[in-house]
């Protein structure tokens, strides 16, 4: 197969693991910073250009979209869905992703467990929002923080109330969630592959930071997950549309809550932890799928 990976990081580990991978099975993969693609729009003929060259006969897409290009990246993703290419991870679903308050609400219809959680942006009702929420603590976010920025816990009323003010004048979208006090400091993050958990990991912050997120110096260690917490995985998964994906929950003493669903999930870190070839486990994956879909087309044929 000729796989195209969208990544604007080539030294980028996963993105060099996947290639790595997809070559070691005898497939062509070509590396494609999508923040350097344009376009072409016109009836039957949708065109994707990179360096001068039009981007064609590729048989899968696997799109590292960034979170700060997500708007252009998934519309570079979209357009590769026009042109009828296989892609891993659908634009609607990458979109759906990024936006949290469509996430929750999509994962709670789903039956998913999610921290309870209010969104607001002008309201002032700041005291209503707090009760809401359960009250102090509180952890009060940007609706499109990342990386754990963003992100404030708010021991006392008051101080909740504050960062609401600060953000409302900002006109800026948040979102007030409930504290788990048992899971301080502690997530998980599950890699999902299809319909399955193919790594797994506990992340703890090495202070008092209440994130325990690794860009913010937390670190992370192989964690058996529970068949609750492996099933909700894979339900979050697929609420959110992504067959790939890392999937952070928390433990809390009414079972596992998901807090994000990443559609661009780095598999460094689990994979050197838990030494399970992630990559290789993604791309037999887009194998099966792609060549399934071609055999479809050929008998609508």
């Amino acid at each position: 197969m000729k796989i195209a990976i969208l990544s604007k990081g080539f030294a980028n580990y996963t993105t060099k693991r996947l290639k790595e991978e997809a070559i070691a099975r005898g497939h062509e993969v070509q590396v494609i910073n999508y923040a350097k693609c344009y376009m072409t729009i016109e009836k039957g003929n949708p065109v994707v250009y990179y360096r001068g060259k039009i981007l064609s006969g590729f048989d899968a897409v696997i799109p590292r979209i960034a979170q700060s290009y997500t708007k252009y990246g998934s519309a570079v993703v979209r357009q590769f869905e026009m042109m009828d290419v296989y892609v891993i991870s659908k634009s609607i679903a990458i979109n759906r992703s990024r936006d949290k308050l469509r996430a929750y609400q999509l994962l709670a219809k789903a039956g998913v467990g999610v921290p309870k959680t209010v969104f607001a942006r002008e309201t002032s009702d700041f005291e209503d929002v707090i009760e809401k929420a359960g009250g102090a603590p509180l952890i009060v976010k940007v609706a499109r923080g990342t990386h754990g920025n963003g992100v404030v816990l708010a021991e006392t009323n008051k101080a909740a109330k504050a960062v609401m003010q600060a953000f409302y004048v900002e006109g800026v979208t948040f979102l007030v969630q409930e504290f788990v006090k048992e899971s301080v400091g502690v997530d998980i993050r599950a890699l999902v592959v299809g319909s399955q958990v193919v790594a797994s990991m506990k992340r703890q912050s090495l202070d008092d930071d209440f994130r325990s997120n690794t860009h913010q110096g937390g670190i992370g260690k192989p964690v058996k997950l529970t068949p609750d917490e492996e099933r909700t995985a894979i339900k979050a998964a697929k609420a959110m549309g992504l067959p790939i994906c890392g999937v952070d929950m928390m433990r809390s003493e009414r079972g596992p809550l998901v807090l994000e669903i990443n559609s661009s999930a780095s598999i460094k870190t689990p994979e050197l932890l838990t030494k399970r070839n992630v990559a290789g486990k993604i791309i037999e994956y887009i194998e099966q799928n792609a060549k399934q879909r071609h055999r479809k087309d050929r008998v609508g044929a």
